[in-house]
């Protein structure tokens, strides 16, 4: 079944509702699958106008448009280890909001994270890494520190502190997207995605309200 309306016709509140309305079928193993045809490819081929950005985690188990049973076209995804934030990840998400026009950007972390895994090992035992990796870690760190700060040390609570410092993280650090959100146009929410379950739940939400 196709997605019955465009997406600048769509409040951020609905377009996370259709998200998470996906994410149930996806848990209840009913998916739609929508949008995965040979007409849906021929229709984006002149250009695409996606609902919402996603940055997630380039975790092998977090492929976005099965989790929310979504298709072609409906979502414009940006993946890094631990959903970590640089330049290029800022670049594709104001791209994404800006010029595409999507207004809603979705965060999505999970449980059993190998980038915060890694982080947590460097803090608590000084283990290091190499290379690239360790940028990585450096860059989930922080949020390590402040759930260890608060007293946190479940895995999905230092996972929750990581989804929101991301979404902290990418509001400071872009003005465009800090300003579409000010002004009601555009919204972030951060979500939690457990592997076993395949459930994705709210953690924080900015400029949309949580769905009932």
């Amino acid at each position: 079944m196709a997605t019955p309306t465009s997406p600048a016709a769509l409040t951020p509140a609905e377009i996370l509702d259709l998200l998470l309305a996906g994410n149930r079928r996806f848990v209840d193993g009913i998916p739609d699958h929508p949008n995965q045809d040979a007409t849906r490819r021929a229709h984006l081929t002149p250009g695409q106008t996606p609902y919402a950005v996603l940055l997630g985690c380039s975790d092998s188990r977090l492929a976005a448009e099965i989790i929310f049973d979504r298709g072609l076209g409906d979502l414009f995804v940006v993946r890094t280890a631990g959903h970590v934030l640089g330049p290029e990840v800022l670049g594709s998400i104001e791209y994404g909001t800006d010029i595409l026009g999507c207004r809603l950007v979705v965060v999505l972390g999970h449980d059993s994270c190998g980038a915060v895994a890694a982080a947590r090992l460097a803090v608590n035992e000084g283990l290091p890494t190499t290379g690239y990796v360790r940028d990585v870690v450096e860059r989930v760190t922080p949020s390590v520190l402040a759930a260890r700060a608060a007293g946190l040390e479940r895995d999905g609570d230092i996972i929750d502190e990581h989804v929101r410092h991301t979404v902290d993280v990418l509001l400071d650090r872009s003005r465009l997207l800090a300003d579409l959100v000010a002004s009601g146009h555009s919204a972030v929410v951060g979500l939690s995605y457990q592997l076993a379950e395949g459930t994705a739940r709210i953690v924080t939400t900015r400029g949309v309200p949580s769905p009932a």
